[in-house]
């Protein structure tokens, strides 16, 4: 199944506990997002990041707890990310966490993909439900 929409994304700052060699800039900040069309939620996560030295040359990791409603199925999952850029060409998973799904959403999975244009953010999710009841 698929599903798509935009979404507002608002990043925080957070105190970072490591710290950078070498020119390695390392961050950590708050993701608060709210997600319109198909899947209609908000979601609270954290972002690990790492800039180096190279511009367009980065990566980060995330994990989002995603809460509202997938094509009319109420609940939550988690997504997680990673991400890597080199030289400004990005490579980004973002997938599902497997037995995150809760509610109307066990047994959820699936990808996402995020583009922007014109400043605005736009989502792609391809996804299962597996019908699972837990374990």
């Amino acid at each position: 199944m698929k599903a798509a929409g935009d979404f507002e994304v608002n990043l925080q700052p957070l105190d970072t506990y490591a710290t950078g060699d070498g020119g390695i800039n390392l961050g950590r900040m708050s993701i608060d997002k709210v997600f319109n069309g198909d899947l209609t939620a908000k979601s609270k996560g954290e972002m690990l990041s790492a800039m180096t030295t190279v511009k367009g040359s980065a990566g980060y990791v995330a994990i989002e707890q995603v809460s509202g409603s997938l094509s009319g199925k109420n609940g939550s999952f988690v997504l997680q990310h990673f991400g890597t850029m080199s030289h400004g060409n990005d490579h980004l998973v973002l997938e599902v966490l497997p037995d995150s799904g809760a509610g109307e959403l066990i047994g959820l999975s699936g990808k996402m993909t995020i583009r922007i244009e014109g400043g605005k953010h736009y989502y792609e999710f391809d996804y299962e439900l597996s019908g699972r009841t837990g374990i």
